[in-house]
């Protein structure tokens, strides 16, 4: 009898596993795939290895020589993929050998096998049947598929990441940041690329104010996006390298399939309410079935890696008397675009929908020392703040490693600070951290160096 079974090993799963087996619970985690997950094996991380590679190929044939280095001849540099790929590589493997050993460490059991779940007890793999206290599902998402009269034609980001030969001309399925980040990234290579949305705009989930920002990014990047176009079959719509949608053609060699994914629903011989492609869940992640959980991408809530990981240890420190809400409004969104992209909070939208009275103070990159010295001077921090008290609703951040500074904005929101504690935190100088110094001043008063 286990007290905890966990099916998927994925961030969401693998986090709970591990802390499960710490709170000396008897842990049992399923995967029919990979340790890891999508996130380690073909998402969050090869996908950010691919773009660093592409981040340094561009600093070198396009700003070597501002900043002194001469002697290179740019029109001998050229990106290879398959090196790129084979780097990424070797960053997957230590980092899921790193989770299998902690889940050794812990204690917990690894089962390879297709799990499903037979009663709010008990689980059958592999014709074995476990018996268990709890339940949780953390078998993350896939995009739907698109239908192709090609094979080769369709590929879906889970099968991206391996050594190929890349065509000139390249499709994204898809509306999602993981979608802008591949247009991006392919452009970078030089590749001919278009987006196609099957709604009217990018990034849905974003603040507006950011997402019109990344999408003017990528028209002076020349990137191609075709809004409210459907992509669910493609059969008899490319020939002679020409994808034909409406009145619209598009030059097309591949279709990356990037669409909005749905959850995984495993295999169960008693009904789990869903709705819409997600597992439905109240706010402890359980389950219509008392006893079974839901966390990372299966119930829909969000995305990404770090709140499925939350979710996870949410639901494992509940089981152990450890009772607290998670609040995902304060969590951090991130978007791996060039500059990257994140946010935390609530969106101008939502404040305007509340009626609370707010103010906006923005300082740009551009007027930032570290950020100058970088080369990295294109974005800005936006803090968005109630009025009569200064308390902080939302913070959005465009930046190069606006992914990494999002999260002082998270220790601010977490603490429920003000503006004026962010004024009146001293931050080291020279540094890109300043700008929040600088938006809080801008929000009490005046920036200084604005």
């Amino acid at each position: 009898m286990y007290d905890i079974i966990i099916i998927g090993s994925g961030p969401a799963g693998y986090v709970a596993a591990i802390r499960a087996g710490q709170t000396g619970m008897k842990c049992a985690i399923i995967e029919r795939d990979t340790i890891g997950g999508m996130c380690l094996n073909w998402g969050c991380i090869p996908s950010k290895s691919l773009m660093e590679s592409l981040k340094l190929y561009q600093k070198i044939i396009k700003e070597s020589s501002r900043f002194g280095i001469d002697g290179i001849d740019k029109k001998a540099v050229s990106f290879n993929w398959n090196k790129a790929i084979k780097r990424s590589d070797g960053i997957v493997k230590k980092l899921t050998g790193g989770v299998e050993f902690l889940l050794k460490k812990n204690g917990v059991d690894v089962i390879k096998g297709e799990a499903k779940i037979v009663s709010a007890n008990s689980v059958l793999v592999e014709n074995r049947l476990l018996e268990t206290k709890n339940i949780v599902v953390a078998t993350g998402s896939t995009s739907p598929k698109i239908e192709s009269d090609n094979a080769n034609l369709v590929i879906d980001v889970k099968h991206l990441f391996t050594e190929r030969e890349i065509p000139q001309n390249i499709v994204i399925a898809g509306k999602s940041p993981i979608a802008i980040e591949l247009a991006q990234a392919f452009s970078m290579m030089e590749k001919e690329v278009t987006i196609i949305s099957d709604g009217g705009s990018i990034m849905p989930k974003a603040d507006p104010y950011i997402s019109n920002y990344i999408l003017n990014k990528l028209k002076k990047e020349r990137i191609k996006i075709l809004f409210n176009k459907s992509v669910e079959s493609v059969k008899n719509k490319v020939k002679d390298g020409l994808l034909t949608l409406d009145s619209d053609e598009v030059r097309c060699d591949i279709i990356i399939n990037a669409l909005d994914r749905k959850g995984n629903i495993p295999l169960s011989d008693i009904p789990i309410e869903t709705f819409n492609g997600y597992i439905v869940t109240d706010q402890n992640f359980e389950t219509s079935v008392k006893g079974i959980f839901a966390v990372g991408d299966v119930n829909g809530k969000s995305m990404y890696a770090h709140i499925g990981s939350a979710q996870g240890l949410n639901v494992v420190n509940r089981l152990n008397g450890i009772d607290y809400k998670l609040e995902i409004e304060k969590l951090p969104m991130n978007m791996y675009t060039v500059p990257e992209a994140a946010q935390i909070g609530y969106t101008e939208d939502k404040i305007k929908e509340s009626g609370v009275d707010y103010k906006i103070s923005e300082f740009p990159l551009s007027a930032n020392g570290k950020a100058q010295t970088e080369g990295g001077a294109e974005g800005f921090v936006r803090i968005l703040s109630e009025t009569k008290y200064g308390e902080v609703l939302g913070v959005q951040i465009v930046a190069p490693n606006a992914t990494d500074m999002i999260n002082e904005a998270a220790a601010y929101m977490q603490l429920e600070s003000t503006v004026y504690d962010i004024a009146g935190t001293i931050h080291t100088h020279p540094t890109v951290s300043e700008v929040f110094m600088e938006a809080g001043f801008e929000a009490v008063d005046k920036a200084i160096h604005k």
